[in-house]
């Protein structure tokens, strides 16, 4: 009896443990994949707790449908070990990524291609089983990408972080004016959009984080200017230079961050929100019409955008990230540093 371990959620804001169960037998289309690698994304840790902070005290319960032990993760990379009956064989012993926000399939955000809406979603890590174990049953091999000459562990980022990022990416490439570009909030979606906008847009990039060591990391990695948001006078400035930005990725998501993408935005400008920090944010009606703003929250990008995206990386057109390897044993150390803010860039966990 093969045996999987697994990394699992036991209870909700409470350590991960190890688990041991029998290794399932994939049915139908369905592909077993050995987990090589699995990033370590900030929504693990909202899933861990059990709730979204609303503001003011307020919580939106997450627990509801979920079953314990559960297996969180969902950027994964690996080996298929086996294949349903109806999954083609020829897949066994190939190295794929895999794409996790998967939909019920029938519903009409499926059918329109756009699983990532589907409220009967099947997502990885989230909805069912993900990565941190050493396998995931994956519900069909459609969801498996080739990724070769990529280094792995920029294959495995590019199915969260990198769909995350360049979702949002291409919510503003449409916009009439490009003159300058500002992504808020550095942690490992933020470096990769940061990664990503280079190869997308012509303008400067800017960005801004609290942290003075990701502030350093983004400049050496092509950000052409790096702001402090905590700075009480850096929006004045941003605003009496030069207009403020056309286009703001707020890749944080809580009350601060969207106060200073508001507080920066150009009139006619637009603001994408994909970060899921937390929190409420009120804006007076006036200032809204006044500034004539967009704003659009955005989460996970379709499978067609997923293959868009490793068709870029794969013609070299996207610059790898910073990443660190650590033990798959070690996830929950690693869950504490990133919400301590003491991790910069992805870490990439190993079996």
């Amino acid at each position: 009896m093969a045996l999987m371990r697994r990394q699992s959620l036991v209870k909700f804001d409470a350590p991960l443990c190890e688990t041991i169960i029998e290794t399932p037998k994939p049915q139908g289309g369905e592909v077993l994949v050995r987990i090589e690698r699995c990033g370590l994304c900030h929504s693990d840790l909202h899933i861990q707790d059990g709730y979204a902070d609303l503001g003011g005290g307020k919580r939106l319960d997450t627990t509801k449908g979920m079953t314990l032990p559960f297996t969180l993760g969902h950027e994964i990379a690996g080996v298929v070990d086996e294949v349903g009956p109806d999954a083609p064989k020829e897949l066994i012993g190939t190295r794929k990524a895999v794409f996790p926000w998967i939909g019920c399939g029938t519903c009409r955000d499926c059918l329109a291609g756009d699983e990532n809406l589907c409220t009967r979603n099947r997502f990885l890590g989230v909805a069912i089983d993900g990565g941190f174990a050493s396998h995931v049953l994956v519900p069909d091999a459609k969801y498996l990408l080739d990724y070769d000459p990529l280094p792995i562990n920029q294959a495995a980022t590019l199915m969260c972080s990198g769909a995350t990022a360049y979702g949002a990416l291409k919510r503003l490439v449409d916009r009439p004016r490009q003159r300058n570009l500002l992504l808020i909030g550095l942690g490992g979606v933020g470096m990769m959009g940061l990664s990503l906008a280079r190869s997308m847009f012509q303008q400067p990039i800017s960005v801004a984080d609290i942290n003075p060591a990701a502030r350093e990391t983004a400049l050496s990695n092509g950000a052409s200017v790096a702001y402090d948001p905590a700075d009480p006078d850096v929006a004045k400035r941003i605003m009496k230079e030069f207009g403020g930005f056309d286009a703001i990725v707020d890749f944080a998501g809580s009350e601060k961050s969207m106060n200073f993408a508001v507080s920066t935005v150009a009139r006619g400008g637009k603001i994408v929100v994909s970060g899921l920090i937390g929190g409420n944010f009120n804006l007076p009606m006036v200032q809204w019409i006044y500034k004539r703003m967009s704003i659009e929250g955005f989460m996970t990008c379709t499978l067609a955008e997923a293959k868009e995206l490793m068709a870029m990386a794969r013609a070299g057109k996207i610059a790898p990230t910073p990443m660190r390897e650590e033990p798959m044993a070690d996830v929950q150390k690693w869950i504490d540093e990133l919400r301590a803010g003491r991790v910069v860039g992805r870490v990439m966990l190993t079996n």
